[in-house]
Order: structure tokens, then C-alpha cells, then sequence
């Protein structure tokens, strides 16, 4: 730890402990291991991290000369080989390399299993970029070097079962998410992980149940707790109760009071956006959502959030801007240098499902139909959960059946009840597929599984 005191060294460490367990005073923590130590090599990479974890580009302009400015001033043959390293990853990072970034930060981890800021940061790298195999083994490769009694090691198994759910080992994952949550009640990652586990599984009661039974532990004070009210909320929605979506919606997603972050205005986004398929109007809701996105007034920065301020203006009806930033962000990606992780995640998927949302927005379904097909098996490629990137899934299914072919439709139903058979939305729509069909036993046998799984 160059140039840290030891005041400063107790700070970094409570920093590091604040950062995985998701508490909102991280930044000032980390704040103030520089107040005790203003060259504290490791207190400015830690806040040069805290600017991209967020995919908020204002905060990464903030800290890109931030860094920069500090490196000038410093003699780097001096540093450990592990300082230099995670210079360069941060470095990479603020430059928009976040695959790069994500790999030294591989080579730090497999040196150094037990750096906690290296894991963490890797594995939201994975996540940002949607590599569920490093997801789970960057975690899973170092948990070995782990004493049973280490106080960390806890959140690391919440990390790792977030890995093991979006790999696709359900139970093995809620397994190691229940024994993070029996050493720390609070791990509100480890919450989420299993979470997901529920969701992909079809065990929408169960997860209502186990969020209840936790709510002291992630339902406020956390800078998760507007993403689990959104997990709380599909519970509620695949259960049929859409009062109680839009009483969490209006609570804890979107309100007078939040705030214009993309992390918390996507998950509004995205959860209106099934209500919008499932053509129930919000268009207040929608209104006041777009507002909060226009207001942002940002850059290409990350293709995910593009995709759902662009849903925000489609269920607005406001599609003169959704397609403003499309041609924004076309003119952009032609120009950027390939370095940047973002160019190919917006030139290869953003902008073809931000298309493809216009599309459907405006009653063009086979176009819709059409852009998502090339892309649908390579969504994970922008980012995100398979939660979250169903919403996009979900387009395809209600375009395909709108347009009226019934032969996709027929085959991606056949896909999403083969793989989650507990899914009251699978079900509905494998009804209305069957009216289209001109098959009213069916259909009707559809309806009653879908009502069957929703109050079960």
C-alpha cells in the first residue's frame, strides 16, 4: 500500500467492506483515504473505480483526468507490480476498455486470490459485459485461496452465486447464497443472487416469501434496494397482481423523490416496458420516465442503459427522441476507436433492439421481428442478467405473434416453456398463440396452466 498511512490503511478497508455490501457512504470512505493520505496509490484507483462501476459517463469524465493527473506526478517503478497493475485497470476502464480492464484484473486475482477490490470489480466487469462463464469462475477461482473463517468470503459467495445463477446451476447457487446469507443477514448481493435463482426457476412465491422474511436487510438504506424491489415486483406481476407492481413502482422505482441514475431508471424502465407489452397503459408513468431520462442529457456511455431510455420514449410515445438517439449513437459508434467495449456493444445489439423497440412501438412488427431475430442469442454481449435482457426476449415473442408468424411464434413459446415450464407468462402467451392458430381447446387448457401457476 505506497504512500498510505496507517489511518489511511483502516479507511481502505473500511472502504472495501462498504463496497460489498452495497453501502450508499462507499464514496465517502473512500473519500477519505486520501484526506489521510492524499497519494495513497490504492485510494485513487479505488475512486477511479467507484466512477465506472456505475456506468454513469459523468462520473467516469469526472474521474478519468482525476487519475491521469495523479499518475503524471508519480514514479510507477516505485509501485508494487500489483499497484501498477491495478493502475492500468482502472486506466483501461475510464478509457472505455472494460473487456481489458476486466482481464488485468483477471491477472491480479490469480496472483493475488485474496484482493477483494480486484474480485469485485472483475466481477461487475463480467456482469457489465454479460460473461456469465467469468461471472462465476473469476469468483469461483480464488474462493479457494480462502480461509472458512475470513470475513470477506462471505460476499464472495454472494458474488459466486450470482456467477453459478446466470451459468445456469440454480440450485447449486441458491445453496451458496443461502450459506453467504448465514454469515452476513445484510449481503444484499447474495440476497440478489438468490433472487434470480427464484426467478429462473419459476418460484415466484418463494421469492415474495423470502423478501418479505429479509426486508430489514435490503429493503432500504442500500444501494441495491431499488434492483430487489424490481425483482420484488416481477414476483408480483407473474402472480397477476399488477396493483401491487405499480404500488412497488411508484414506492421504490420511480418517484417524485428518485434519482436520475441509469442503474435505478432502468429497472423502471424495464418493468413498465412488460407492462407495455402486455398492452397496459402507463403513459403518465412512461411520461414522467422519459422525463427523467431526457434529463440526463448524456452521451454514449453504455449500450444496456441506451435500450431502456429508448423503451422510456417508446411507451412515452415520444418516438421522434427515441430515434434521435438512435442516429446519436449510430454517428458515434462509426467513429469510435474499437478500444472501447461500448462500439461494438452499441453498433452489434444496442442499436439493433433500440430499432427494433421503435419498431414495435410504432405497430411495425415484422421489423421488429426481424431486427431481433440476428440478435437474440448474442443479447448477453451488451450487458445485463438473463432477468433483465427477458424483457427484450419477451419483444420478440409479442412481435412475432402480432405479425402473425406463428411458426416463430410456436417455436420461441416452445423454447421458454421447455426451459422454465413455471411461468404463468409462457403459458398466457402459448394461449393466445393457439387462438391464432384457431385452436380454442388449447388455448383454453393454456390459460387455465398460466392462471394455475399464478395463484399456485
Amino acid at each position: 500500500m505506497s504512500h498510505t498511512g496507517a489511518d489511511a490503511l483502516l479507511k481502505y478497508e473500511q472502504a472495501v467492506d462498504d463496497l460489498l455490501f452495497f453501502r450508499p457512504r462507499v464514496l465517502d470512505t473512500a473519500t477519505s483515504v486520501l484526506a489521510a493520505s492524499p497519494r495513497s496509490v490504492m485510494g485513487h484507483v479505488f475512486l477511479a473505480y467507484l466512477g465506472v462501476l456505475g456506468t454513469e459517463e459523468k462520473d467516469a469524465a469526472a474521474a478519468r483526468p482525476a487519475l491521469a493527473r495523479f499518475r503524471s506526478g508519480l514514479d510507477e517503478d516505485e509501485l508494487t507490480p500489483r499497484e501498477r497493475m491495478h493502475l492500468a485497470a482502472a486506466t483501461a476502464w475510464l478509457d472505455g476498455d472494460v473487456h481489458g480492464a476486466g482481464a488485468l484484473l483477471g491477472g491480479i486475482t490469480t496472483d493475488h486470490p485474496h484482493d477483494a477490490l480486484a474480485l469485485f470489480t472483475g466481477h461487475q466487469a463480467d456482469f457489465l459485459t454479460g460473461n456469465a462463464p467469468r461471472l462465476r469462475d473469476r469468483v469461483g477461482g480464488a474462493l479457494g485461496a480462502w480461509d472458512e473463517d475470513d470475513p470477506h468470503r462471505g460476499p464472495l459467495l454472494g458474488m459466486y452465486a450470482f456467477g453459478l445463477e446466470e451459468s445456469g446451476h440454480y440450485e447449486r447457487a441458491e445453496q451458496v447464497g443461502l450459506a453467504a446469507l448465514a454469515r452476513h443477514p445484510h449481503d444484499v448481493w447474495g440476497i440478489h443472487g438468490v433472487v434470480h435463482t427464484y426467478e429462473m426457476r419459476g418460484r415466484f412465491k418463494d421469492g415474495v416469501r423470502f423478501l418479505d422474511a429479509r426486508s430489514e436487510d435490503w429493503a432500504h438504506g442500500t444501494l441495491l434496494t431499488v434492483h430487489n424491489w424490481w425483482h420484488y415486483a416481477l414476483f408480483a406481476l407473474e402472480s397477476g397482481d399488477t396493483a401491487r407492481v405499480l404500488e412497488i413502482y411508484d414506492a421504490s422505482l420511480h418517484h417524485q423523490g428518485s434519482s436520475a441514475v441509469a442503474m435505478e431508471l432502468l429497472d423502471a424502465s424495464a418493468l413498465l416496458w412488460r407492462l407495455y407489452l402486455a398492452r397496459n397503459d402507463q403513459s403518465a408513468r412512461w411520461n414522467r420516465l422519459a422525463d427523467a431520462w431526457e434529463s440526463r442529457g448524456v452521451g454514449a456511455h453504455y449500450a444496456f442503459n441506451d435500450t431502456h431510455a429508448v423503451m422510456a420514449y417508446v411507451g412515452a410515445g415520444r418516438v421522434t427522441e427515441a430515434e434521435r438517439l438512435v442516429r446519436d449513437r449510430q454517428r458515434w459508434a462509426a467513429g469510435a476507436d474499437p478500444r472501447v467495449s461500448n462500439r461494438d456493444m452499441t453498433a452489434q445489439i444496442g442499436l439493433p433492439v433500440c430499432r427494433a423497440l421503435i419498431a414495435y412501438g410504432k405497430g411495425e412488427y415484422d421489423k421488429a421481428v426481424d431486427l431481433l431475430l440476428p440478435v437474440r442469442d448474442r443479447l448477453n454481449a451488451f450487458g445485463g442478467s438473463h432477468a433483465q435482457r427477458d424483457a427484450v426476449q419477451r419483444t420478440l415473442v409479442e412481435a412475432s405473434l402480432r405479425a402473425r408468424r406463428t411458426g416463430l411464434a410456436r417455436t420461441l413459446l416452445s423454447e421458454r416453456i421447455q426451459l422454465r415450464p413455471v411461468c404463468p407468462y409462457n403459458w398466457s402467451a402459448q394461449a393466445r398463440l393457439e387462438e391464432a392458430l384457431g385452436d380454442p381447446v388449447r388455448a383454453a387448457a393454456s390459460r387455465e396452466r398460466a392462471a394455475a401457476q399464478a395463484s399456485a
